[in-house]
């Protein structure tokens, strides 16, 4: 549309400098000249999503527009994405994590705006965040580009939200199975004489997840000790959060391209059903957490001399969280207590539905700041220089501890500091595209355990101290190159390094983590080489592939640890190094479209991630040497078709016709080959539609998940919903 609206003007604008010079008799309008016609004008260029995905990188990038008429979840569309696996222990706002191409948990990083997602606090996620918030979504996938200045290992999810809508309101509704609503509002305002500009969203998100659940990890144990299996509803796994974002400012004006102030506020409420395994079921036990978070974000172009770009994002937030777990009795999959041969209820083992009673009081307050500074040395060079400060202090406090305790409180610190370079250049009539790029990692962490100790018959309070500080360098290079108009060849390799996060070091009570301050920085080598065609049009068909292989070489991966005891009373793990792992594969994508109104897509991913250190210290081979590691999908398919009815019951109304599928071979979630461990194939399917009225502004869909009500699984054989019913009603304003 933008396109032949640009095509328009400048048609009527060189039909307007005609007319002009033939009135007012100019020598230039003279007969030869007069009688040119203009049949069509063709002004090319590339949309966001086309230049960030011909740099060389191996990147996906997401547009979410026609995607937020569904009732579709973020994270939803990335698990769509050849290469990625999303990783959710259940229903809406399950603990979640990200595999790219074999490479998983915090060794992706997930951003927003370019900010570590990690400062809002868990109760800003993708989780939270709807789509219709989210301009679109880039995926890098093995080396990271300078700009993201972060010590992602493996990938990285940014996630770019709603900026630039020019005074516009849009809201939507939606209510669905396991009494799962959601509810968001996004409204911009903007003054074109002074750039003076408002912007305000806010989502809600709620759903019990009283989803059915079956299989060989659903059992009651009997007084007998016999297991009996059942089909039950999930019963403490309810999930709420709210959310709101204001932010105010300018933008377009002389000093600024974009200037803001901004709060973002959210908060949730998430009952924990089970540990890492289904095999025992909690009552009781959830978290609250609640953030505060304050921002500055400046970005001027030009801002000393031509070319000079400079940005500047400074947030400080106050997170808190509190995990609640008090109840003593044992229950069993039918939400009752179980009882023993003498008829009375049981008591779990430890006081408490996981470990010991706890009413633990995490507060964190989190500083980050990221600057960059973009010189364009020429049309065809560019110097970009990065940095991010990030900084985190934590405290905690158990109130279900003695006074004594909780007068004994600990802290915990941990700063980051990382720096890049990186030098863009494009050549041979810009069909080579090169950026080169280094990287410094620094990061401290401090620890402090007040203790009680008998000094010369004396209780003398004794703070047990612990600090360390690690560095690293590293370094990658991007090339793409145009080999013919519509095939570009794309190379990226990195020395990727990451250090430990604050939840790994210091564990996370909420997520059943244990700390552990002695973990090693991972360091990967990674390799991308692929190639994008197309597209191809021919007549009202159009074609377009791509595909990558890719190699991920890694030392001291970063794991949590693997017990295959499913019956622990505690279920809890620390992260851990691993050692040595390679992962290698490849992934394919296929996009079919037929004129406008029919879109086909495919993709699949296969890797093979194994452990790949042969001998212990001791000289004795490993037992899982070369093996698969375990609790990782490694075959992963999608397919998506989408058909679109125009006029159908209304002129001006669109129809759109929605199915996808998703193909997750089985896997092991331990070293143990064992059929206790192991995660079934799974093909779920799905079906929607959704119908746009003519005035363009109303949309309703519907929507219905895992239509054939397969189990699906994901971390640790965890299940994940089954068939669920959505209605989704969406309403914009534009121009009021």
């Amino acid at each position: 549309m933008n396109r032949l609206k640009n095509c328009f003007c400048l048609t009527l604008f060189v039909f307007l400098a005609q007319a002009a010079a033939a009135w007012h008799g100019n020598p230039s309008a003279n007969p030869d000249t007069a009688g040119i016609v203009l049949d069509e004008v063709f002004i090319f260029g590339k949309s966001e999503k086309e230049k960030i995905e011909t740099k060389g990188f191996a990147v996906n990038v997401i547009e979410i527009k026609k995607a937020s008429l569904q009732s579709i979840q973020t994270n939803e569309l990335l698990d769509r994405t050849a290469g990625v696996r999303v990783r959710q222990n259940g229903g809406l706002g399950a603990a979640t994590n990200y595999n790219l191409n074999g490479m998983s948990g915090n060794s992706v990083r997930i951003f927003v705006d370019g900010i570590p997602v990690s400062t809002y606090g868990a109760s800003f996620s993708l989780n939270s965040i709807p789509p219709a918030l989210i301009e679109r979504i880039e995926i890098y996938k093995g080396v990271i580009p300078a700009h993201l200045s972060d010590d992602a290992l493996g990938g990285a999810i940014n996630v770019i939200l709603k900026k630039d809508m020019q005074n516009t309101l849009a809201a939507s509704v939606l209510y669905g199975s396991f009494n799962t609503q959601q509810a968001n509002f996004n409204g911009s305002f903007r003054d074109k004489k002074t750039g003076f500009t408002v912007n305000a969203s806010g989502f809600y998100n709620y759903s019990d997840n009283d989803y059915k659940v079956w299989g060989k990890f659903v059992r009651n144990i009997l007084p007998n000790g016999r297991y009996d299996y059942v089909r039950a509803k999930r019963f403490n796994d309810a999930y709420r959060s709210t959310g709101g974002r204001v932010r105010v400012g300018f933008t377009g004006v002389k000093w600024a391209d974009r200037f803001s102030i901004e709060y973002n506020g959210s908060d949730a409420y998430n009952e924990i059903q089970h540990g890492a395994y289904m095999s025992i079921p909690y009552k009781g036990r959830h978290t609250d957490a609640q953030a505060h978070v304050f921002s500055l974000n400046y970005k001027k172009t030009n801002i000393v001399v031509n070319g000079l770009e400079f940005t500047l994002s400074g947030m400080h937030s106050r997170r808190k969280e509190v995990v609640t777990d008090t109840v003593k009795w044992n229950y069993n999959w039918l939400g009752e207590m179980s009882l023993g041969l003498d008829g009375n209820p049981i008591l779990r083992p430890t006081g408490a539905q996981q470990g010991a009673p706890t009413l633990n009081h995490i507060d964190r307050n989190v500083t980050t700041v990221r600057a960059g500074l973009n010189y364009d040395i020429h049309r065809n060079h560019r110097i970009a220089l990065n940095h991010i400060f990030y900084n985190i202090d934590r405290t905690q406090q158990d109130f279900m501890r003695s006074k004594v305790e909780r007068d004994f409180i600990g802290t915990r610190d941990l700063q980051k500091n990382i720096t890049s370079l990186a030098y863009e250049m494009k050549a041979f009539k810009d069909k080579l595209t090169a950026t080169l790029f280094g990287k410094y990692y620094q990061q401290e962490i401090g620890k402090m355990d007040p203790v009680l100790k008998v000094v010369e018959g004396q209780n003398v309070r004794v703070e047990e101290t612990l600090n360390s500080r690690k560095d690293a360098t590293g370094y990658g290079l991007a090339i793409s190159y145009s080999v013919l108009p519509r095939l570009l060849l794309l190379a990226s390799a990195e020395r990727a390094v990451r250090m430990p996060s604050e939840g790994e070091v210091f564990g996370s009570p909420g997520e059943n983590i244990v700390e552990n301050t002695g973990l090693r920085a991972e360091i990967s080598d990674n390799l991308n080489v692929g190639l994008k065609a197309g597209p191809f049009p021919v007549g009202k068909h159009k074609f377009d592939a791509a595909a990558s292989v890719f190699i991920r070489d890694t030392k001291d991966k970063i794991v949590q640890r693997i017990n295959p005891r499913l019956n622990d009373a505690v279920q809890t793990d620390p992260f851990e190094n691993l050692g040595k792992t390679k992962s290698k594969g490849f992934e394919f994508e296929l996009n079919y479209t037929y004129a406008q109104d029919l879109n086909v897509v495919l993709n699949m991913s296969l890797f093979n991630s194994v452990f790949n250190m042969r001998y212990d210290p001791n000289g004795r081979e490993y037992d899982y040497y070369n093996k698969q590691l375990p609790n990782e999908p490694f075959f992963t398919m999608n397919g998506m078709v989408k058909y679109a009815l125009h006029n159908l019951v209304q002129k001006q109304s669109t129809l759109n016709l929605y199915y996808d599928c998703g193909f997750v071979e089985s896997f092991y979630t331990t070293w143990l080959a064992v059929d206790d461990f192991k995660v079934p194939r799974q093909f779920i399917q799905n079906i929607g539609l959704s119908y746009l009225f003519p005035n363009k502004k109303f949309v309703v869909s519907v929507d219905v998940k895992n239509i054939f009500d397969r189990q699906a699984y994901d971390n640790f054989a965890v299940q994940k919903p089954g068939r669920a019913f959505y209605l989704k009603l969406n309403y914009t304003i534009n121009n009021f």
